[in-house]
């Protein structure tokens, strides 16, 4: 292994080139995954299948666990620390989803194509990517499929591996298919949640100042909206969707808001979360109609300084590939592996568009620059240049 980093440098644009020609097995493997429907709950025949992979490459300790996520070991030479590598295995897209990949000579689409197949793919492809570069490490990969991630799974997967993994992890390395530039080492405080509104059956409809269910949620959202918010730290409040009613002339009983809360500052989003409680308890008590919140995914502030050595090996990692750091906090499994004290970033592998969008796509070309910077961190972290 290199003995400085300036030599990690030095081989990303060889091996960029070099890269070029897992091509048609980096495609293969991420268009096949594509094609496998992988609801949050719901990943077992693609985890199946990584699996596989995972038995081709003659990897070790290949396994999956209670909680569905697919793990295998690529042996280090000495063995005595482990670099955790992992991709989510889970899309937004459901069973009935058509999900035929296509394919030209310069991007694939397909639903979940971004996020996360190409990530997975180059998880299934690393053994291989190695091998073809000649390169092997010190340490032991801990290859991790994780399920559960998305919307309700809420990290569920990359939870159970985290509390059961009998090795401790040294460093932790989130892919992502998109944004190539990504560089995520912080995870920013979230909440994800559901208010539901009923109007009781034995409602008077006669009585003074009796609404309807679309009604009594405006005036919640308009409570909210009402919050002071502050600019900095980073603070939202962000209403995702609204459903009520079932016809033009029928007074709506039922309504659901779904909203998601993000700050920088630790402490906001529970601050924030008591301000809602109070207002949706205010209004069911003001409306006589039953009022409910549920928290459906929670993460809490936390990272990595900026100046921590491995920020500053992948902010030279990317300045090489003259790729400009794209610096955004995280509410994926860097999280979680934040919280359990484990240095980690997330990073991305290519250039990409309409992501959740049935016609998801991602670049080919930048995707070897995205498969380079990936060997020169895991070099870096293998080479202890990355500890502080």
């Amino acid at each position: 292994m290199p003995d400085t980093i300036n030599k990690i440098l030095e081989a990303i644009s060889p091996n960029r080139e070099a890269l070029r020609s897992v091509r048609e097995i980096l495609l293969a493997n991420a268009m096949m995954i594509g094609e496998i429907p992988s609801p949050t709950n719901g990943e077992t025949e693609r985890i199946t299948f990584l699996s596989n992979r995972f038995t081709e490459d003659e990897l070790q300790n290949i396994s999956i666990d209670e909680a569905g996520n697919g793990m295998a070991v690529l042996p280090g030479t000495v063995g005595e620390r482990n670099i955790l590598v992992c991709a989510h295995s889970d899309t937004v897209f459901d069973s009935n989803t058509d999900h035929a990949m296509r394919v030209t000579s310069d991007r694939i689409s397909g639903p979940g194509i971004s996020d996360n197949s190409l990530g997975l793919a180059a998880v299934a492809t690393l053994p291989e990517i190695l091998r073809r570069l000649d390169l092997q490490f010190k340490d032991n990969l801990v290859l991790l499929c994780a399920t559960k991630s998305l919307g309700h799974g809420n990290l569920e997967g990359i939870r159970f591996f985290l509390k059961h993994y009998k090795q401790p992890i040294h460093a932790g390395i989130c892919v992502e298919g998109v944004q190539l530039g990504r560089l995520s080492y912080s995870a920013i405080g979230m909440l994800r949640g559901v208010i539901k509104v009923s109007v009781p059956s034995e409602y008077d409809w006669t009585r003074f100042g009796a609404s309807n269910a679309v009604a009594i949620m405006s005036s919640i959202v308009q409570e909210i909206l009402r919050i002071p918010i502050p600019a900095e730290p980073k603070t939202k409040i962000i209403f995702g969707s609204m459903r009520a009613g079932t016809s033009f002339a029928t007074n709506p009983t039922s309504a659901i808001l779904r909203f998601e809360i993000r700050s920088e500052e630790v402490g906001m989003v529970g601050k924030l979360r008591s301000q809602i409680e109070d207002i949706t308890e205010e209004t069911a008590n003001a409306t006589n109609t039953d009022i409910n919140l549920s928290v459906i995914a929670q993460r809490k502030t936390g990272g990595l300084p900026y100046g921590h050595p491995l920020i500053k090996a992948m902010r030279k990692i990317l300045s090489e590939l003259e790729i400009k750091p794209h610096v955004e906090p995280s509410v994926g499994e860097l999280s979680e592996m934040i919280y359990k004290g484990i240095p980690s970033v997330t990073i991305g592998l290519t250039k990409g568009s309409h992501k959740n969008e049935t016609n998801e796509s991602i670049e080919i070309e930048p995707a070897f620059a995205g498969l380079s910077q990936l060997v020169a961190l895991i070099s870096a972290i293998d080479g202890g240049f990355c500890d502080e």
